[in-house]
């Protein structure tokens, strides 16, 4: 199902964005290979059966972790029978995901769609599942050579989760940083953390930064910059659920 639906983006030698650039949201996951294992790092919309492009790209076992349980990183995660998540989220995948069905289903169509004619919305669910591992801020994944640390940067959700490899300076921001609007706004979310996890982030040496939506790779410049603006709203008084939509130039906020 899908098989033209994703398109695949080779980072170097054994990185792949596997992106769903026919949706508007234009997501990213990111399968990265070491010498035992592979790390598939979110699984999209799940309109389409991710698992069949990575097992295309690489013969070694697939161990999934989300950066964060919304619906458009977590919706293949049903193609898999393991996964991670962090321990704030874990609720979610059991029965309270902080967003009806019908919200979701609208948000999905919404916009530029072009879904593979086998995709059916009136059969579409939010993933729910159990997690087979609870991710903390300093986890790792070993890969065999290739080291991968967890980078717990809430804001944009409680359980929001970077993930960072410092031998390669490759930094999975997830929906923390990315050219586009960064939404801030939602009950679930948190403008101060949010800038909190900016701030964090600056302290990491970031060759390449690579994002779950729009282009990419992004200048890692793009995370000072987002936390001076969310710095500037905050001077202002404005840096509270509702204040508005305000303009950085290639990045927006919407608080």
């Amino acid at each position: 199902m899908g098989k033209n639906w994703f398109t695949v983006e080779r980072i170097d030698a054994d990185t792949f964005a596997i992106s769903e650039e026919k949706h508007w949201e234009e997501t990213h996951c990111y399968l990265l290979c070491g010498r035992e294992r592979a790390l598939l790092i979110d699984t999209g919309l799940g309109v389409a059966n991710i698992r069949t492009v990575a097992e295309g790209l690489t013969f070694l076992p697939i161990t999934v972790a989300a950066t964060h349980a919304h619906w458009d990183h977590i919706g293949g995660h049903k193609y898999f029978a393991e996964f991670a998540v962090h321990e704030t989220e874990k609720e979610w995948l059991s029965g309270s995901f902080p967003l009806p069905l019908e919200a979701v289903k609208k948000n999905l169509l919404r916009g530029r769609c072009s879904f593979p004619k086998e995709f059916d919305i009136d059969r579409y669910e939010i993933f729910q599942g159990e997690p087979k591992r609870l991710l903390h801020d300093g986890d790792s994944f070993e890969l065999g050579n290739r080291l991968v640390e967890v980078v717990h940067t809430p804001g944009h959700s409680p359980g929001h989760c970077c993930f960072y490899e410092a031998e390669r300076r490759y930094l999975y921001a997830g929906d923390l940083v990315y050219r586009g609007c960064l939404d801030a706004f939602y009950p679930t979310t948190d403008p101060r953390a949010f800038l909190r996890s900016l701030k964090k982030l600056e302290k990491l040496e970031i060759d390449k930064l690579l994002p779950a939506h729009h282009g990419l790779p992004v200048p890692p410049d793009i995370i000072g910059r987002a936390a001076s603006a969310f710095e500037k709203l905050e001077r202002e008084e404005k840096l509270y659920h509702g204040s508005g939509i305000f303009d950085f130039g290639d990045f927006q906020l919407r608080i």
